[in-house]
């Protein structure tokens, strides 16, 4: 069956490879690529963030580590049980309410993210470099201001 004739013309001008979400997903595709390729060990990007931002801002709960770094519930709960199996992380109860884990680095998850760090600044930098510095810094404002909710 032949796809009916479109007639209006406001939709004939609507362009997939210039809508923000193709463009969006097109340059998410290419960081991944770079990073699963530049990282040198097995972690997921968001292994890495959730290690990343234990490091940087310390131990917290599950709840928050998730706010944090974007993910949603069902996406954080996997990356801890990852990252536990892995021996990268451990929890503990919050002093302050013992329904609540408290996430914290181990000794090794420490030493391993602090190790990727460096890598992580790299991989930034290779997933920016067509860009000029003005406009990685406009981008990386740019995409900073539309991902607030």
């Amino acid at each position: 069956m032949a796809s009916p004739k479109r007639t209006n013309s406001s939709m004939s001008n609507y362009r997939l490879e210039k809508q923000i979400g193709f463009l969006l997903r097109k340059a998410h595709q290419r960081h991944r690529s770079i990073f699963s390729k530049s990282i040198g060990v097995k972690i997921a990007t968001t292994q890495f963030a959730a290690l990343a931002s234990l490091f940087t801002d310390g131990p917290t709960s599950q709840n928050q580590l998730g706010r944090r770094t974007a993910m949603d519930s069902a996406t954080i709960t996997g990356v801890i049980d990852r990252l536990l199996q892995r021996g990268l992380v451990v929890t503990s109860a919050s002093p302050d309410d013992d329904r609540l884990s408290i996430i914290d680095l181990t000794a090794e998850g420490r030493s391993l993210i602090e190790g990727l760090l460096p890598r992580g600044e790299e991989i930034s930098a290779s997933t920016l470099a067509p860009l000029t510095p003005e406009e990685r810094e406009t981008l990386v404002r740019l995409l900073g201001k539309i991902s607030e909710f």
